[in-house]
């Protein structure tokens, strides 16, 4: 038996010894986050780009999630940090059960549902979730979640001056002594050790460390990334009170964008600041429980976890897509801070212009957006006001839209059934299941729930083949999209590419 069948029965283990082993001698930094290497020498586990002299074969394993290393009894390698990588493109191309767990982890459902909250939006019984993510992943959701605590605790205990007791619960333990064994036990390290370990880069800016509810931290990507692209997106979309994109001349890349967060318990602001390796991200007027979601859905709306070489290489086998790809590498598919609030967006910009449909979502905001803190507080240049609630829309949305009643109609349905629960969108649903769902509300048509679908949920293959300007860009470049099976199942991206090819066409800076 070889080397790579022998590790292939450890639950949670990687797939592909051979594979794996070949970019941890490269020191592939394109891997990490994908899987984790543990080395039975040193009892340690590193992401597969660590600096550190390359183990022999025979003395590693690889696995999939750093809480299966974290079971098998391995530490975080202090040298590499794996913790601190992009999240695995996996729990985006998979649909399966665990994947979608994966998802919601990320978000802490389990810390503020449970583990029978979590086996709920997935319409699992907590005994059948267990053995599932378990035999996928090698670990269960409870030593997930722990992973994922001891992530988010790593991050308040280096980024911030906060009092290891606030960093405990804020991170989600139930109790100190809960917090202090499991930094031993991931780290190696006390936690007022593991705060002396940080760098120059992790130390908190003054102003930060002196705020309450702030928090800045570095944000890693796997290259390339196409930046261009994700402002124009940001910015054509960007709704007035809600979010801007501010010009900045001593920004490293000129500009940044401001977005109030709703989170669990409250708003927040997210500000990024986006460079050629990393995204910088201040976080304020947080509460801290909340970390874990907030970067969470900041790097899904940056599409941050993406394996975009995968994708660009797969679609530019096609000689058709090939152009395009070649003159703008890295496009990202931009992802969704609120499901709520993408469907009613999506739905104010059916069959209208792109103006047309800020104009109401402008009006939405300023009539029934939520005020951060005191009404009128500003921050800068943005108005700090919560995108309105569901149930806001339903109750008070007929007054603020115009338009056809039918559409109004068919909004207000919309934001009563998310309102009532009838419909739970939410990063853990299958997309077929989610665009399904959508299909069947009354004013939804293919076009929204494939947009809907693609940004909620990160599918990389939606084709969004009724897309106006899609169809235009395919006709320019003479692509027959009824015969798009050889792209999957990266089709999203071969969206964008096409967006963005018709759109440099027209002049847009993209």
């Amino acid at each position: 038996m070889t080397t790579a069948s022998v590790e292939q029965t450890i639950p949670g283990s990687a797939p592909d010894f051979d594979r794996c082993y070949r970019a941890v001698q490269a020191r592939d930094a394109r891997f990490d986050g994908q899987f984790f290497v543990t080395v039975r020498t040193t009892g340690i586990y590193c992401r597969p780009s660590c600096p550190a002299q390359t183990p022999r074969p025979h003395n590693v394993a690889f696995v999939l999630t750093a809480a299966a290393a974290q079971q098998q009894g391995y530490r975080a390698c202090r040298r590499c940090a794996p913790d601190a990588v992009p999240g695995s493109s996996l729990w985006n191309v998979n649909a399966d059960m665990s994947a979608r767990a994966m998802r919601l982890i990320a978000d802490g459902v389990v810390e503020r549902e449970g583990v029978a909250g979590l086996a709920a939006r997935l319409k699992y019984s907590p005994r059948h979730l267990n053995r599932i993510l378990t035999d996928h992943l090698g670990a269960g959701p409870l030593a997930l979640a722990r992973a994922h605590r001891a992530t988010n605790a790593r991050v308040l205990i280096q980024c911030t001056s906060l009092p290891m007791s606030d960093v405990a619960f804020a991170a989600g333990f139930a109790s100190i002594r809960q917090f202090n064994d499991t930094i031993r036990a991931v780290f190696g390290l006390t936690p007022t050790e593991l705060r002396r370990l940080r760098n120059r880069r992790d130390r908190p800016r003054s102003d930060a460390a002196s705020a309450p509810g702030t928090v800045a931290l570095r944000l890693p990507f796997r290259s390339p990334y196409r930046w261009p692209w994700m402002r124009w997106f940001l910015s054509a979309h960007a709704a007035a009170g809600v979010e801007t994109v501010v010009d900045d001349a001593d920004a490293p890349l000129g500009w940044r964008f401001k977005r109030v967060i709703a989170l669990p318990h409250g708003p927040a602001v997210a500000e990024i600041e986006p460079h050629d390796d990393h995204v910088g991200v201040v976080l304020t007027h947080l509460d801290m429980r909340d970390l874990g979601a907030a970067v969470n859905r900041v790097r899904r709306l940056l599409d941050l976890d993406a394996d975009i070489t995968a994708a660009e290489d797969a679609l530019a086998d096609d000689p058709t897509l090939r152009t395009p790809i070649e003159d703008a590498p890295g496009l990202r598919v931009p992802g969704s801070l609120d499901a709520a609030e993408m469907i009613i967006r999506t739905m104010l910009g059916q069959q209208v212009s792109l103006a047309a449909a800020r104009h109401q979502i402008d009006r939405l905001v300023d009539a029934l957006g939520q005020p951060l803190h005191d009404a009128g507080q500003t921050e800068g240049d943005l108005i700090l006001k919560a995108f309105p609630t569901a149930a806001a829309i339903a109750a008070d949305g007929r007054d603020v839209l115009r338009g056809p009643r039918r559409r109004i109609d068919a909004v207000i349905g919309v934001a009563e059934a998310l309102a009532e629960g009838r419909v739970e969108p939410h990063v853990g649903v299958d997309a077929s299941d989610l665009r399904a769902q959508l299909i069947e509300l009354p004013g939804i048509g293919p076009w929204t729930a494939d947009i809907v679908t693609m940004r909620v949920t990160g599918d990389p293959d939606v084709l969004l083949a009724s897309d106006l300007v899609v169809a235009r860009a395919a006709a320019d470049l003479g692509l027959d999209l009824r015969d798009t099976h050889h792209w999957a199942p990266w089709r999203s991206y071969a969206t964008v590419h096409l967006w963005r090819h018709r759109l440099a066409g027209a002049g847009e800076d993209v």
